[in-house]
């Protein structure tokens, strides 16, 4: 069906898709959207968001420096992933290194070319971002503790950005903003369990290999009970709609997350545990829409 050449290629393609985790940027995108729609700017109408070049390009910006930052992690990470993830490892090989360190730069220019269409703030922001991000799989990454919440908070960045282009200041944004940061850092705190056999063999200082996995639970025990404050004010507090429904299911897999928490031992174990984490994260994002069922027809209407 393929002859060896387009084989060469699609493999090529897929290999470089699952460097910058093509699916992760694809969830940034659509949630940077619907927050836009449904948090930031739920009053303005939906042709003027969604047409927003300002906003695009904006967007755009910020995936292609979350698929730098991909490729930036994968070159510092590359030793690690052969024990830790051998198969997909195996699949990022496919392109060079020295292909992906010139998309990598390829992307970061395109970026600050985006960034510089909407202000000179937007190009100052994203160049501090590109750096963080560097900055953070060169040297911090390797730390216990800085570097689980540096890591979270270089994810919800992209938001930041959002919030920042229409300077919505409603305090329901920085609950939500909390309750997505805990999130991330419990996922954080899990796969340093998950990748302590890796991290262990290349000297990284993370809170399990210093202090053990039963304070690594601990941790992430005692951040499972604090992401309840929140979720608690969104459902009680605020009118968010259905999207409480959300929060629900949130509240009973995160109590299911921490009895397998206790009860686990091995990787795959921990990686089950971060597949809960990411399933919590993509259905959050999808539940947005949840926050007015009938808000894109009122405002197509």
């Amino acid at each position: 069906m393929f002859s060896r050449k387009q084989k060469h290629i699609l493999l090529k393609f897929f290999s470089m898709f699952s460097v910058v985790r093509g699916y992760n940027i694809l969830i940034i995108v659509l949630a940077q959207y619907l927050t836009s729609i449904y948090i930031f700017a739920p009053e303005r109408p939906l042709r003027n968001v969604l047409f927003d070049l300002n906003l695009l390009m904006l967007v755009l910006a910020s995936a292609a420096v979350v698929a730098g930052g991909y490729i930036i992690n994968n070159f510092y990470d590359s030793e690690k992933d052969v024990i830790n993830r051998p198969n997909k490892s195996m699949l990022d090989k496919l392109v060079s290194q020295n292909t992906k360190l010139s998309f990598y730069f390829v992307l970061n220019f395109s970026a600050i070319i985006m960034a510089s269409y909407v202000s000179f703030n937007a190009v100052v922001f994203f160049s501090a971002y590109i750096f963080g991000i560097w900055f953070y799989s060169h040297k911090l990454k390797k730390l216990q503790i800085v570097g689980n919440i540096t890591s979270a908070l270089l994810t919800i960045t992209p938001f930041f950005i959002i919030f920042i282009y229409y300077k919505n200041f409603d305090t329901v944004i920085f609950v939500h903003a909390t309750f997505l940061f805990l999130i991330i850092t419990i996922r954080e705190l899990t796969k340093d369990l998950e990748n302590l056999k890796g991290d262990l063999a290349l000297n990284y200082h993370t809170i399990p290999i210093q202090y053990g996995e039963n304070v690594s639970k601990k941790m992430i025990t005692y951040l499972v009970i604090l992401t309840l404050l929140p979720s608690y004010l969104l459902v009680q507090r605020y009118d968010i709609g259905q999207m409480n429904v959300y929060f629900f299911l949130c509240t009973f897999l995160l109590l299911v997350f921490v009895v397998l928490l206790w009860n686990s031992k091995t990787q795959q174990q921990y990686l089950i545990l971060h597949n809960i984490l990411k399933f919590i994260i993509v259905a959050g994002v999808f539940s947005i829409l949840l926050i007015d069922v009938d808000l894109v027809l009122k405002r197509i209407l």
